[in-house]
């Protein structure tokens, strides 16, 4: 009986491979969606079985991490050893699923299929099984780029910091932190380069429930910036950062210039660093403007071309002629200039000057400062997560040597998710009044200043409406118009309004 059922099983089998050739390659190549199909279609149903019920229980856990397990997929994505085992995990898959097919590929293969017939068959399945390998690579290239781009970019539990936060619960730090206010700068630095100095300080003020985030710059020629009391440089410098003895303008006490000044010539005042440059203008600039700094972000401005490219470029408006290059100082004019229009595409060249061109701007330094905002809010809108997947390679190769942070591997988690809040959160301007708080850059008001972003972050609320009363009889009142508002949405701050 067992002898009959053998012969009988290979008879079924002989039977199938009576299909034509063509027939067998598109059977195989289809099983390509669902390995071992091929086999159950060739008769072995067992190994058949096996290898279906494989594929379809990693075809449910993936389509489970993706729907109920997302928040751990990030996690994942985020942990360099986590994702060097993905790599392998990558490989390993794709294996399989070319040796499922090309078993069963020659499993269906006709008996009587000449040799043109074989040859042609196995190119076919040779291009299907590059086209798998192909992306695969792709995929394993992706993921290394991915951990490269942590491990260099992002602090571990080694690095060192002396503003860097405490953080007591890293799968929900938000909780710690309502409004997280992170320092952004621009910096000029790079391999070979001297006298670094951060042509654009900003902060964003995050509210990490909402997203929404109101960006405050600071003025490049500000001098007497503060540090906190208790501290050694606030001890060396009491007054702020300047010489009481010097002249009227002390360019290397300037706000641009601390991050190279302060650690050139005070080193040993900072304590144990990895960026002692940044920690000293997170100290002075939460000191000056009243609030507690987390973490910075430098950007390297002679890179930030490629980080722009890499996202296929920005769109702006631009109101009045920017100038690329040029130096008022030695009175040497810009190349060309970048034309007013709306809704203009910069590439990353052009992108960089639009942040930056000061050359006989009115307003040289306030100009520049409300273009970098309206920079960093294209940036954002870029930012799409279709076109970051698209563009990842280029982002992850121009971010590991553009940006410098202190923020841990440990809470990017938590990064993403509040990412994707400040992309459907408002934008806003917090205006520091130069006018009135800083007219020259030798003593700027900072109690002021402090005044001017407590009152955007925390706005009174509303009192409770008066009990009404019978109206007295009084002569008619002019009414006054409402005032505008002093902090508009971004929006609003980088329309198209040319001015000539």
């Amino acid at each position: 009986m067992s002898s009959r059922s053998k012969a009988g099983s290979r008879a079924r089998r002989a039977k199938r491979r009576e299909r034509s050739g063509i027939s067998a390659l598109a059977l195989a190549i289809v099983g390509v969606l669902l390995p071992g199909l091929g086999y159950l279609l060739a008769g072995r149903r067992r190994l058949g079985t096996v290898l279906v019920t494989l594929s379809l229980t990693l075809y449910g856990a993936a389509a489970y991490l993706a729907l109920a397990r997302r928040d751990d997929v990030i996690t994942w994505a985020l942990n360099p050893d986590v994702l060097l085992l993905m790599v392998v995990a990558l490989g390993v898959i794709a294996l399989y699923w070319v040796t499922v097919l090309v078993t069963s590929y020659k499993m269906l293969r006709p008996l009587t299929a000449g040799p043109g017939a074989r040859l042609a068959g196995s190119a076919v399945i040779g291009l299907v099984c590059f086209g798998m390998a192909s992306s695969t690579a792709l995929g394993a290239q992706t993921l290394m780029a991915q951990r490269q781009l942590v491990e260099k970019v992002f602090s571990g539990e080694q690095s060192k910091s002396q503003t860097r936060p405490k953080i007591n619960n890293t799968k929900d730090p938000w909780a710690q932190f309502p409004r997280l206010n992170i320092l952004l700068l621009g910096a000029d630095d790079g391999e070979g380069r001297d006298n670094t100095r951060t042509d654009s300080v900003m902060i964003a003020s995050i509210d990490t429930r909402t997203g929404k985030t109101a960006l405050i710059s600071l003025a490049r020629n500000w001098m007497r910036m503060p540090f906190p009391d208790g501290t050694a440089l606030h001890k060396e410098f009491p007054t702020g950062f300047w010489d009481p003895n010097g002249l009227k303008e002390q360019p290397n006490y300037y706000l641009d210039a601390m991050y190279r000044m302060v650690p050139a010539e005070h080193r040993d005042l900072i304590g144990p660093s990895d960026n002692p440059g940044a920690d000293v203008l997170k100290m002075s600039v939460s000191e000056a403007l009243g609030l507690k700094l987390h973490y910075y972000v430098q950007v390297n401005l002679a890179g930030f071309a490629q980080l722009v490219e890499a996202l296929g470029g920005i769109t702006v408006n631009i109101n009045y002629k920017v100038p690329v290059g040029g130096n008022d100082d030695k009175k040497i004019p810009p190349s060309r200039y970048l034309d007013p229009g709306p809704n203009r595409h910069l590439n990353g060249t052009d992108a960089l000057w639009f942040a930056r061109g000061r050359y006989k701007v009115q307003g040289a330094d306030v100009a520049r400062q409300a273009r970098q905002r309206c920079t960093v809010k294209a940036i954002v809108e870029r930012a799409t997560p279709q076109n970051v997947l698209a563009n990842y390679l280029d982002l992850a190769k121009a971010g590991e040597s553009l940006i410098r942070t202190d923020i841990p591997q440990t809470i990017l988690p938590a990064f993403v998710t509040l990412g994707q809040r400040i992309k459907n959160g408002a934008i806003t301007n917090i205006d520091l009044d130069k006018k009135k708080n800083y007219p020259s850059g030798r003593n700027p008001n900072y109690a002021a200043m402090r005044q001017l972003i407590q009152q955007h972050l925390n706005p009174p609320t509303k009192p409770a409406p008066p009990k009404p009363t019978a109206p007295k009889p009084t002569a008619p009142a002019t009414r006054k118009p409402t005032p505008k508002p002093t902090t508009p949405d971004l929006a609003e701050a980088c329309a198209y309004n040319p001015t000539g």
